[in-house]
């Protein structure tokens, strides 16, 4: 009697977990209708992150994203070949000192990607992306964003090492309409960096549709080593975004959106499609980054040309480093030097995940040199970092979709989750949770701060992984170790930078003090 009972009341749960399970898809069917027939508009001025979004992804197709290797195919832009777009030098509007001023407007714009065809964009001082604004270190830099966009967005300095005022993240949005002054002091070393959007609810589809831009540290060690450094010469910013385009012409963010990373098939570098450069000298450098919402690219050369690495987000390596493949999430950057020296190949194109990114069309007459310094930086090697004493934090990313978390919780702006002080050093372990069906990488990015990594799963980082940042891939199960070392005082967040992870309040904050 006693097993029947219990037969019986095993029975009764079961009907109650699939009744509810039913209900719960019914009502999510509905939500995601309701939310996909709700979208109007290139650009309205709603929340883009978690509401009115299925935990599955939100998109129009039902489908989920995972790991960054299971992606949107991307295919070749069916367009002729056009020279790369190198953004311009943004000239101060007034020096004094050490001083300099820049103006940033942000707003709305067409761009024509494809002949005779007008897509609508996003940009600075422009119509699709921004200026390269160029620093040296010891520099005041102040800086006028206008916004004239019909929604809410800010300026975040990605990578800069300043106060959490000027640090443009969530907590300094810019309504529509309105302007904002920052102000910061550069202090820190020769780096490429970049700035962007980063207001909640309208980061993802602003950087989608244009809205980013370099921003180059220089000091003195940069400015002596024997490096190409002709800017669009021989020394290319390069940005790499992946955007898909509607049957008319226009990115398709709205009915391609994906809470667990929205991608695009076709690859955007500058915002030019099918770029070439023309290559006179045996080096260049390439400056990469990882534009995009949510993707992550793995770059190779081909035709025996070499590539070393010389720099990580926050500044050089020590030594430059030979790579057979350039790895980078979203926000990441690397310094590389292409060296064509001894190819006789016309051409050498750089390629990811099976497609053409760059072609570099060589001049059978290259000149210049064809070594590197053999010392780049003086960092203190990776094994003998100072770990003694310091305070110990573990940052927990897990879920997907809306439910994605760090340390079980979800962001909210009004909830200091760590304490740290100015020029101090803290021990954090980064670990990824989610394996649920394969699981997905979760690119870790901090505001205001630089880190080394320690170790990846117990072991220790490849010498191209050795240099400071501030983006480390997660990839599914994995455990990082960082020495994180704060700088100036603020509220600074941290966050996945898979840009709809981030919006749908995978993100906490660090209070330095």
């Amino acid at each position: 009697m006693k097993k029947k009972t219990a037969w019986i009341v095993i029975g009764v749960i079961i009907a109650i977990i699939v009744i509810g399970n039913v209900g719960w898809f019914v009502q999510n069917q509905h939500r995601q209708q309701s939310t996909n027939s709700n979208r109007s508009g290139m650009m309205s001025g709603s929340h883009m992150g978690a509401s009115g979004r299925s935990m599955m992804g939100g998109n129009s197709s039902g489908r989920a994203r995972r790991n960054s290797d299971e992606t949107v195919p991307l295919k070749t832009a069916n367009t002729a070949p056009k020279k790369l777009a190198v953004p311009p030098i943004l000239k101060p509007t007034k020096t004094k000192g050490d001083a300099v001023y820049y103006t940033l407007n942000a707003k709305k714009a067409t761009t024509t990607f494809k002949p005779g065809v007008k897509t609508q964009t996003m940009g600075y001082n422009g119509s699709y992306l921004g200026p390269t604004i160029r620093v040296k270190r010891g520099q005041t830099v102040h800086t006028k964003v206008v916004n004239q966009l019909n929604q809410r967005t800010s300026l975040h300095w990605h990578g800069a090492l300043i106060p959490g005022k000027a640090d443009g993240g969530p907590l300094e949005p810019i309504a529509a309409g309105k302007t904002k002054q920052t102000t910061f002091k550069v202090d820190q070393q020769a780096a490429t960096l970049w700035y962007h959007p980063h207001a909640m609810g309208t980061t993802a589809s602003q950087v989608y549709h244009g809205l980013a831009g370099f921003m180059l540290v220089d000091d003195q060690n940069s400015q002596k080593l024997k490096l190409p450094k002709k800017y669009g010469v021989d020394d290319f910013p390069v940005v790499v975004q992946d955007r898909t385009f509607s049957r008319s012409g226009q990115f398709s963010y709205q009915s391609d959106y994906n809470a667990d990373g929205t991608e695009g098939n076709t690859l955007l570098v500058n915002g030019t499609l099918n770029p070439y450069i023309n290559v006179k000298t045996n080096q260049v450098r390439l400056r990469l980054l990882n534009g995009s919402n949510a993707r992550t690219y793995h770059f190779t050369l081909n035709h025996g040309a070499t590539v070393r690495q010389i720099a990580t987000d926050g500044g050089f390596l020590n030594h430059p480093v030979k790579m057979s493949r350039i790895d980078l999430a979203p926000g990441q950057r690397a310094d590389v030097v292409v060296n064509t020296a001894g190819v006789s190949a016309k051409t050498v194109a750089l390629r990811t995940n099976g497609q053409r990114v760059l072609q570099l069309r060589l001049n059978q007459k290259r000149t210049g040199r064809t070594t590197l310094p053999k010392t780049l930086n003086h960092l203190t090697p990776t094994g003998r970092l100072n770990q003694f004493g310091l305070k110990h934090q573990t940052i927990r990313f897990s879920g997907m979709g809306r439910m994605v978390r760090i340390n079980d919780r979800v962001y909210n702006p009004n909830r200091i989750d760590l304490t740290a002080k100015p020029h101090s050093n803290q021990i954090w372990t980064l670990t990824n949770n989610d394996s649920m069906m394969g699981g997905m990488d979760h690119p870790f990015h901090i505001h205001g701060a630089q880190f080394r990594i320690l170790s990846i799963n117990g072991k220790r980082p490849s010498a191209a992984q050795s240099g400071l940042m501030d983006v480390v891939n997660l990839k599914p199960d994995q455990k990082v170790r960082v020495l994180m070392s704060f700088h100036d005082r603020g509220i600074f967040v941290y966050h996945c930078h898979n840009l709809e992870h981030e919006e749908n309040g995978m993100m906490g904050q660090v209070k330095v003090e």
